[in-house]
């Protein structure tokens, strides 16, 4: 039997953090004369009320000693459960939305997919703008501690990998785990507050900065227009666009450690590289394309090359330009984009960039092998072998990742939806991206024309993808709940 008692201390001091932070849209609008603040102000107190009460009930257990069953139960609880509540303000404010909508919003929110249920933003209240923002900011940093802390111990997807880097050589840096967060948390505000201010350079009013502030470095997409960051129509604001969505998808683990005055690991870092390097590859071909097709020539074909491959990889799903319209070799292009995500350790979603290196490396293994049978050629990432129970792991992941998104896709399109649609939803929700392909959910247009079931199941694609698939799906595992 599980101890429920520390996952319910948890999920208290969760709640009750998250209804404290919904006075700021009650504040938000406050200020600004319209009658939603109650709203907050309602959500609050049910929240902390619910929080404090989880908190009291559960605090009598060793919230210190959890063993691997409560970290798994404990991980998916929280984002299932801070989503229900984050929920809310978007029915009973002037949004009106449905549970089902108003937990797609919290969910996409949450887990910084940046995929909207909201029509008609430019219209809506301020605090309403400002919550759905905020709700990415939050969710980014969970995302971070969660790669950092959790992941590695529970050994998903290759994270084992990551253990070393986040534990035994950051204690070394910093003398506790809970300095490394704190550290984390400065580097991910001081990065938000600096994208803000470059935001306002760029012509952005104060709160369209802010707000995009934290859906730029959680790397969420929720925009306060529904043209997303073409409604702008700036340059500056795209490169200033590209530049914060390519912080918010390195290891924040290694912003610490550049603070530290240790400049090569940023620099040095196998998956950094291979990153930057996917994203050039990418923006050649994108550029090419543009122009090969009388797009756009020139720095506004590299621009929109650049910030579209940037938005995709990254997962952050800003939007400048509708380039589904440029024709199938594009929609081919950003449709294997949506895939592949950034680095580990970041707010970004997807396959992540190490897996890609691993999978790589494992091919070529492989190829070398039926070329030399008594050879020994090892896996190598970072010039260093790995273990095969690495390996395994990360293959496990890539096919199981592969295998949801196909289930997705498939069910989808079973209910009436075409191939374009069907499938691109259930990418953008496992990979946490936000907008899909084609006319029903492309970049112009968002999810509100979907039926609940399809709400409901993408909802839970986005749980999926943003807690790396074994997180979620181990709890179905009957002789997981048998000691």
């Amino acid at each position: 039997m599980i101890d429920l008692r520390p996952i319910a201390a948890v999920l208290g001091v969760l709640l009750a953090i998250l209804g404290t932070t919904m006075m700021i849209p009650a504040l938000v609008d406050l200020v600004a004369g319209q009658p939603d603040f109650i709203v907050y102000v309602g959500s609050a107190a049910v929240t902390v009320f619910v929080g404090l009460s989880l908190w009291l009930s559960g605090r009598s257990g060793a919230v210190e000693k959890l063993d691997l069953r409560q970290a798994f139960l404990l991980t998916t609880l929280s984002w299932v459960v801070l989503s229900g509540f984050a929920a809310i303000p978007f029915m009973w404010a002037q949004t009106h939305l449905t549970f089902t909508d108003a937990y797609f919003e919290a969910m996409s929110g949450l887990t910084t997919t940046g995929a909207t249920v909201v029509s008609n933003l430019d219209t809506r209240p301020p605090g309403v703008l400002i919550w759905r923002a905020f709700l990415h900011w939050y969710g980014g940093i969970g995302i971070i501690v969660l790669a950092i802390a959790f992941l590695p111990m529970l050994q998903v997807g290759g994270m084992q990998l990551f253990r070393s880097e986040s534990s035994e050589k950051s204690e070394k840096l910093l003398p506790r785990a809970a300095q490394m967060a704190k550290s984390i948390l400065g580097t991910y505000l001081v990065l938000s507050l600096l994208c803000a201010i470059t935001y306002m350079f760029c012509g952005m009013s104060a709160f369209d900065a802010v707000a995009h502030a934290m859906s730029t470095i959680s790397t969420g997409g929720f925009s306060t227009h529904d043209a997303s960051l073409g409604y702008f129509k700036s340059a500056a604001v795209d490169y200033a666009a590209i530049v914060f969505m390519l912080a918010g998808s390195l290891p924040f683990v290694l912003y610490v450690r550049v603070l530290a005055g240790d400049f090569s690991r940023l620099v040095a870092n196998t998956e950094v590289r291979l990153f930057f390097c996917l994203v050039a590859a990418f923006t050649f071909i994108g550029f090419f394309e543009e122009v090969r097709g009388g797009i756009a020539h020139g720095e506004t074909a590299l621009r929109w090359a650049l910030f579209n491959v940037v938005s995709i990889m990254s997962t952050t799903g800003f939007v400048t330009v509708d380039y589904t319209n440029w024709g199938p070799p594009t929609d081919a292009l950003y449709f294997i984009l949506l895939f592949l995500g950034a680095c580990t350790g970041s707010t970004a979603g997807g396959l992540k960039t190490f897996r890609l290196a691993i999978v790589g490396s494992a091919l070529v293994q492989h190829m070398k092998r039926i070329v030399y049978p008594r050879g020994v050629f090892p896996v190598r990432y970072g010039g260093a072998p790995i273990s095969d129970e690495v390996v395994t792991s990360v293959l496990s992941f890539v096919f199981l990742y592969l295998t949801c998104f196909m289930a997705i896709g498939i069910a989808v399109n079973a209910l009436g939806f075409d191939l374009a649609t069907s499938f691109s939803a259930a990418v953008t929700a496992v990979a946490n991206v936000g907008p899909g392909i084609g006319q029903v959910i492309g970049p112009a247009m968002n999810f509100s024309a979907l039926p609940d079931h399809v709400i409901w199941l993408l909802s839970f694609g986005m749980l999926l993808g943003r807690l790396e698939l074994f997180t979620v799906l181990v709890l179905f595992l009957p002789r997981f709940w048998v000691r």
